[in-house]
């Protein structure tokens, strides 16, 4: 066997700022031209260990260490951020902060420019890595008027363009839609097989990332490594349960029915899984398993009637949109990255004004009403927790609404520290915001609007960056203010198995049109609308194909009233 390309032997370390070591007694082994999914909640070191790895710790992170790290033949804390990004592409979360050039052809060349390679040879190396990740008809672009899947090509682009030996994803899928998620997933895995590199994939969405092969599974958590298996290996026990990591849907509804899956069943891919020996257990718990009645609510709320809108003339972005939400809901938009979503959100909260139609609030036209008289009954928490940030500390920004509105300081304390709480955050609240991962500052956004109290709350992909721990407890504070106080509640989001399972009508958008208006089970168990809302059909679809069940629309939404029954 060949010798590590990264090699972890008994290595600690520890922030300067903190008590306790974030990473404990590390022994981990990577080979060239090896695949890694990295897997943990937030907060237990995934990010550290690849911070490590790509040199920003100690370099941009100081902190203690102990033990030896080797990456390449070298040691990253004397080699430096410089000379190991040569060797080790990271591409991060946030794309955004990513971006250094006004165009794609300029961010790509940025680290050619760094070495002051020239230029001939410079517009070369820069095709070749926009063709390697299909974004070279964008090289005169800018950045920022890309969609979501294309900036995050245009990352692996700036990294590929050195022709590094390691690329290091931190959430690769955190922010796209399913199906350029899957396709993203795809294409690390053709450049990973072209270039011969070795891959580390570090996603909270592992379902979505076992959409092609990875050689192992290394499971984090307090700073400690509790797993390094095999995809089938892993899959077959409790592991990912117990610490608080989403199973793939299908493997959780076999172990539902059966108790258990054997390794040798290969439950990686549910394409490629033996289903046999499971099927008649399948189909029992199907049988025996009640499916929830739904009730419609008939108050409307909020109405969206013939609304239409564009950024430019003649290039409409939406197209008569028609709907209408029932107080009380918990309504989803999906739909693919540029869909429309966030823009028919900010239209209904004022910071656009519609070319056509009207939006009804409790029965009346809101068009002439202002964003901040909007605002006071519908509560809107952005996408990038960037855009919406604007205190230093915590406490200040979760307060920050509450102070304008002219509420007593011993009360705009209490209510923000009571809603840091439920958000999980409570322990940081007189931290700097700055000190957050991008997860942390999504939770302080939503904190920020939930401290508000509004009728109407819309969120742009709630639960983008978190893991299932903390997405459960974010999604059960909002199921129990749309339960006990009437909230009503639409979600923006490209999560599948979040509109599963806590919602119960989805309107789908595509290419600016209202595609359709229906229960989340039925569309992600049509293969076609699935295909045009750039959607991914659930696994649980495919599991009940395979064990003869006549309707997966059904079993989905038994499969997730028996969650719902019992989480509760």
């Amino acid at each position: 066997m060949s010798e590590p390309i990264i090699e972890f032997k008994n290595f600690s370390f520890k922030y300067r700022s903190q008590k306790e070591p974030t990473l404990t007694d590390i022994d981990l082994k990577i080979y060239p031209g090896e695949k890694i999914l990295i897997a943990g909640p937030s907060g237990s070191g995934k990010s550290t260990l690849a911070h490590c790895i790509n040199a920003l710790i100690p370099c941009s992170f100081s902190g203690e260490t102990s033990g030896t790290l080797t990456v390449c033949g070298k040691t990253p804390k004397d080699a430096g951020i410089f000379e190991m990004s040569k060797k080790v592409g990271t591409v991060l979360q946030d794309t955004d902060g990513q971006f250094i050039g006004l165009t794609v052809a300029e961010d790509i060349a940025f680290a050619l420019e760094n070495e002051e390679i020239p230029q001939e040879e410079m517009f070369k190396r820069v095709d070749r890595a926009a063709e390697l990740v299909e974004m070279k008809e964008f090289l005169k672009h800018s950045p920022s008027a890309l969609s979501g899947g294309q900036k995050q090509r245009v990352s692996m682009g700036g990294v590929l363009v050195d022709d590094v030996e390691i690329l290091l994803f931190d959430e690769p899928l955190a922010n796209l839609d399913p199906a350029t998620g899957k396709r993203t997933i795809g294409l690390i895995d053709e450049i990973a097989k072209k270039k011969n590199v070795t891959v580390l994939i570090i996603e909270h969405r592992l379902e979505d990332v076992l959409y092609r092969d990875v050689d192992r599974i290394v499971v984090v958590n307090d700073g400690k490594i509790l797993a390094d298996l095999k995809p089938d290996e892993l899959l077959a026990t409790d592991i990912l349960t117990r610490e608080g990591i989403r199973e793939p849907l299908y493997v959780s509804a076999i172990k539902y029915a059966a108790g258990s899956i054997a390794p040798g069943d290969h439950p990686q891919h549910i394409e490629t899984m033996q289903v046999e020996p499971y099927r008649d257990q399948v189909r029992k718990w199907y049988e025996k398993t009640p499916e929830t009645k739904r009730e419609t609510a008939k108050e409307e709320v909020l109405s969206v009637k013939e609304l239409s809108f564009s950024y430019d003339k003649g290039r409409p972005v939406l197209t008569d949109i028609n709907f209408a939400i029932h107080k009380g809901e918990m309504l989803a938009i999906v739909g693919k990255n540029g869909a429309g979503k966030s823009t028919l959100s900010s239209i209904i909260c004022g910071f656009f004004q519609q070319e056509k139609g009207e939006i009804l609030l409790n029965g009346r036209d809101i068009s002439s009403l202002s964003i901040k008289e909007r605002g006071e009954k519908i509560g809107f928490v952005m996408q990038s927790p960037n855009q919406m940030i604007s205190k230093p500390m915590i406490l200040e920004e979760v307060g920050l609404g509450l102070t304008v509105r002219g509420v007593p300081g011993d009360e705009v304390r209490k209510r923000s520290e009571e809603t840091l709480k439920i958000c999980g955050l409570y322990p940081f609240r007189n931290w700097p915001v700055s000190a957050l991962s991008f997860g942390q500052k999504k939770r302080v956004t939503i904190a920020s609007i939930l401290v508000m109290e509004p009728e109407i709350m819309i969120l742009d992909e709630p639960t983008a960056g978190q893991d299932y721990r903390h997405y459960t407890e974010i999604m059960e504070f909002l199921k129990r203010l749309n339960e006990e106080m009437g909230l009503t509640i639409l979600m923006i989001t490209h999560d599948m198995h979040l509109m599963l399972e806590y919602t119960d009508r989805a309107l789908v958008l595509a290419d600016g049109r209202l595609l359709c208006d229906t229960s989340p089970a039925a569309i992600l168990t049509d293969e076609e609308l699935s295909e045009k809302a750039y959607l991914k059909k659930t696994s649980l679809y495919d599991l009940a194909v395979k064990c003869g069940i006549e309707s997966p629309e059904s079993f989905t939404r038994r499969f997730i009233d028996y969650e719902r029954m019992n989480r509760r």
